[in-house]
């Protein structure tokens, strides 16, 4: 088992070697660095997300199934670049069916691959939901699609998270998910700059 481990990360390594070498041929130094430089430089979609820096204070509400009505809750949110301008970091806090939340997000856009990651964990569970998704000219707003685990099933549930900037001091984060084949709105969090 162990030498066969070993041809294995030998032919990762083979093939590495050999893309990079490749991927250098073709390239000249210049080239290089100037992509390099390119996908480290935080450009207009950072600058965008940058907006958003500062303390808010949210409304929560949640939706058990399309038919309910909505449980609200009031909370904090706060926003700030970090790494150099390179991703946004924000911090919630809140109250979900009368227990204290706390929640992290970090949100960053590959100048590479020209998408937005979200990455998002809570004192609500132990999982992680991660989405990933393209900005939305049209509707000037960030849409994802991720996944995170269901507690009960313990399966992959799948979800679309809707990043939207009404204006400088609003903001809104819907996030919708499967309802027996079809998709609701199972949470919105409205947010004013403080």
């Amino acid at each position: 088992m162990k030498k066969l481990i070993n041809v294995f990360l030998f032919s990762l390594l083979l093939i590495f070697t050999t893309s990079f070498t490749l991927a250098q041929d073709e390239m000249s130094q210049n080239e290089q660095m100037n992509a390099w430089m390119e996908y480290m430089t935080p450009a207009a979609m950072h600058e965008m997300l940058a907006k958003s820096d500062g303390d808010w204070s949210t409304i929560s509400r949640w939706w058990m199934d399309p038919a309910s009505e909505p449980m609200e809750s009031e909370g904090t949110a706060k926003f700030e670049m970090i790494l150099g301008g390179r991703y946004q970091r924000s911090y919630h806090t809140g109250e979900v069916m009368g227990m204290p939340m706390e929640g992290i997000n970090l949100l960053g856009y590959d100048n590479a691959t020209e998408e937005f990651t979200s990455i998002w964990i809570d004192n609500m569970g132990t999982g992680t939901a991660v989405a990933k998704g393209k900005y939305d000219e049209d509707t000037q707003s960030i849409i994802l699609n991720g996944s995170m685990i269901d507690p009960m099933t313990k399966k992959d549930m799948s979800f679309k998270q809707i990043f939207k900037r009404i204006d400088d001091n609003h903001q809104i984060v819907e996030m919708y998910m499967d309802f027996d084949g079809k998709e609701f709105k199972s949470m919105e969090v409205e947010m004013i700059r403080k």
